[in-house]
């Protein structure tokens, strides 16, 4: 695949976000500034006062003797990159590939996005549209290259789309300053009188070189195509998405439904291909109002059969909120496994296949009443009964060691043994009676003691000996005495249920 780029710069940032959330300043000339080196210097003009000869880096002093009426706004530290941060992750309504390209600008891969606003062309109108309708003021550009999008959308006056492999022709009328030099170095290029790209080109690269460094022959190449740049998107791909434009916005939940059902199937055809299946899912539906909604599905087995995937989301349509309409929606895997591939439909309703089915009806309770909720523990080799039992990652965990059966234990066990106030005869008897949340539970059966050791190589403390009691309404507990009989004031814990 071809790779194609497209550079955003936006003219006046900060300017014309102050002009969005204060309309009445469209008209007013105004500036930011910001204390420098004990003096108060300009970091952005809006137009109105850039024509009258304010410029970026002037003093506010003289600004304010030029300009009368102009307005002062103390700017902050970080405001552009903040700026520039939300602007790129609206963005990736239309690539997951967005860069931050500071002060003022974005970078855009658009490989293999463009189809889906029928071309670039469309693609191009679509973005640079949606901005100025916002209130921003910004140029564009499409290449092959970073280094070309940037020059064409910075210092071209026509043409914003560069024909694939036409880069270099685009670039050589241009100024040196369209290859993202430093200062010092467009200085020593003004002095010596190269006014455009392709005066450089009459000079062997080993004279740029030795003369300018290796920062002009590399952005140079860069920009040309003979060597590589890289992005570093805002946020970090997934290794599987899909995405889906909407030619009109979506506000119904049968469009939601064939969204969905439309990304689970080409989501699903590319998985089950690799060998792999879904454990975690997102979806992401990107509103016109640049509101985002959000939802995620999780299983317990890695999966890549449409219908149950559906019917996860299915049980969360009704949160979504579709405001004034949803233009994007895009389906993220943020879990995969390998997966079994099986004859589900012709053993369907074979034995063998039980497992399965037990799967997806837990899935669907995790659906209704969340993942936390439902658990699956398998034994560990340990004496103390806290570390006794772990969760399970998933459905088909097997056990490393075989549950023990000698002796009683409770059906549900607590977190953290809980201080109960234990009335008891003499040393290794059960007691009598014992008080939990404020209830008298008076003893009629015991067994008894169960002696549990520390475990020493992992902490230090006290033994525990543990009864199981019987109380008046026949509900059993699991209680133990902490330490020997005697050697302080003895405590006794509650530590679980049985059934």
């Amino acid at each position: 695949m071809q790779k194609r780029y497209m550079a955003l710069w936006f003219c006046h940032l900060k300017t014309d976000w102050l002009t969005i959330r204060k309309p009445e300043l469209a008209e007013t000339p105004f500036v930011f500034s910001f204390p420098v080196h004990n003096r108060n210097l300009l970091t952005a003009v809006s137009p109105k006062a850039e024509a009258q000869g304010l410029y970026k880096g002037m003093r506010v002093a003289d600004a304010k003797a030029m300009v009368l009426d102009l307005k002062v706004f103390k700017d902050k530290a970080n405001r552009d990159i903040n700026l520039l941060n939300a602007i790129g992750e609206w963005s990736i309504r239309y690539t997951p590939f967005v860069a931050i390209d500071a002060p003022d600008g974005l970078l855009l891969d658009i490989s293999g996005c463009t189809h889906l606003w029928d071309g670039e062309r469309t693609y191009y109108k679509e973005v640079v549209n949606r901005f100025l309708n916002k209130g921003y003021t910004v140029r564009a550009a499409i290449a092959d290259t970073i280094g070309a999008a940037w020059a064409v959308a910075r210092f071209a006056q026509a043409h914003p789309i560069v024909t694939s492999g036409q880069q270099v022709k685009a670039i050589l009328p241009l100024p040196p300053a369209a290859l993202r030099l430093e200062t010092a170095i467009l200085e020593r290029l003004d002095k010596l009188g190269f006014r455009t790209i392709k005066s450089l080109t009459a000079i062997p690269v080993s004279s740029l070189r030795r003369r300018f460094g290796e920062q002009l022959t590399l952005r140079l190449k860069q920009a040309t195509g003979e060597a590589s740049e890289y992005l570093h998107p805002l946020q970090p791909v997934e290794a599987y998405a899909e995405r889906l434009p909407c030619l009109e916005p979506i506000l119904t939940r049968v469009g939601i439904e064939l969204a969905i059902r439309y990304l689970l199937q080409a989501l699903c055809k590319w998985l089950a291909k690799e060998g792999k299946g879904i454990r975690a899912a997102s979806l992401k539906c990107f509103r016109i109002d640049g509101h985002i909604q959000q939802t995620d599905i999780g299983t317990n087995q890695a999966t890549y059969q449409v219908e149950h995937l559906f019917k996860l989301f299915e049980l969360k349509i009704g949160d979504i909120e579709p405001g004034l309409g949803i233009e994007l929606f895009t389906l993220e895997v943020t879990k995969v496994d390998d997966v079994e591939t099986t004859q589900e439909a012709i053993w369907a309703d074979k034995q063998a296949l039980q497992n399965t089915i037990v799967i997806q009806l837990l899935d669907r309770l995790a659906g209704k009443i969340g993942a936390q909720a439902i658990h699956r523990y398998l034994p560990q080799e340990h004496h103390w009964p806290e570390r006794s039992i772990k969760k399970a990652e998933n459905f088909e965990a097997k056990p490393a060691t075989a549950w023990r059966t000698d002796q009683l234990r409770p059906t549900i066990l607590l977190p953290r043994p809980e201080l109960v106030e234990v009335s008891a005869p003499i040393p290794d008897y059960p007691p009598m009676l014992f008080r939990y949340q404020g209830t008298v539970h008076h003893i009629k059966r015991a067994d008894g003691p169960e002696r549990i050791e520390r475990e020493w190589w992992l902490d230090e403390g006290e033994h525990r000996d543990y009864y199981i009691v019987e109380d008046q309404h026949g509900q059993r507990y699991w209680i133990f005495r902490l330490g020997h009989y005697g050697q302080r004031r003895h405590q006794w814990f509650l530590h679980g249920f049985f059934a």
